[in-house]
């Protein structure tokens, strides 16, 4: 059985503190890998804004490598339509059945949830990590989580690995210790023609400058 989070978003692009936020993951919670997984069309974005989910799927790839628990995942950028985490879910669920999955979002995502698919539904199948920035969101996110599932939330001592419980779903929020940047950041700036060394892994960066990507 492995642990495996799922990292899933637009990615447009993906950049530093996608990766940052995935490690600070790997600290606290034993997953034995996590899935970057790009979405086709992401159903809560304005499609102007968004490369082809070829241009992102390719970015994600490279972002991955020298990262050996970090896997990226076509599992919806060949699965043409609206990318939905509860059908994401139940696919990968057929495709590794002895498999524990723990979503991986952010505090900003998370507080749309009761916009997406199945919700509830999605919350009894799975546990979720919501990582959020110190001091960042947690009024709201306590009133999203006494609305919904309560009962759920979990406590983390970030002394020692969060214990795996097998047996239910939890709702785990993590601070930590995030890099201040933005997708939307990056457009911004390659739209402006302004460098965008270090926000973004440099094979990412070498791939959007080849393919003029956000120009």
């Amino acid at each position: 059985m492995a642990l495996t989070g799922l990292f899933g978003g637009t990615f447009n692009p993906i950049h530093n503190g996608h990766l940052r936020a995935a490690e600070e993951v790997m600290k606290y919670f034993p997953l034995d890998r996590i899935l970057f997984i790009p979405s086709y069309i992401p159903p809560h974005k304005d499609q102007k804004e968004v490369v082809p989910a070829c241009h992102r799927w390719r970015m994600v790839e490279i972002a991955c490598q020298g990262h050996q628990k970090f896997i990226p995942s076509d599992l919806e950028v060949k699965s043409p339509g609206p990318s939905y985490s509860i059908l994401t879910l139940r696919k990968l669920k057929e495709l590794f059945p002895d498999d524990t999955f723990w979503f991986i979002v952010g505090s900003d995502a998370f507080l749309e949830i009761e916009t997406w698919k199945d919700y509830n539904q999605l919350l009894r199948e799975c546990s979720f990590i919501v990582v959020r920035r110190p001091g960042s969101e947690l009024e709201k996110l306590d009133k999203v989580i006494d609305k919904i599932k309560p009962e759920l939330l979990v406590e983390i001592d970030k002394r020692e690995k969060t214990e795996v419980k097998d047996d239910r779903p939890g709702l785990y929020l993590l601070e930590i210790n995030a890099l201040d940047i933005s997708s939307s950041e990056i457009r911004h700036r390659l739209r402006a023609g302004l460098p965008i060394t270090g926000l973004v892994p440099p094979g990412v960066e070498d791939y959007i400058m080849k393919n003029r990507l956000y120009v």
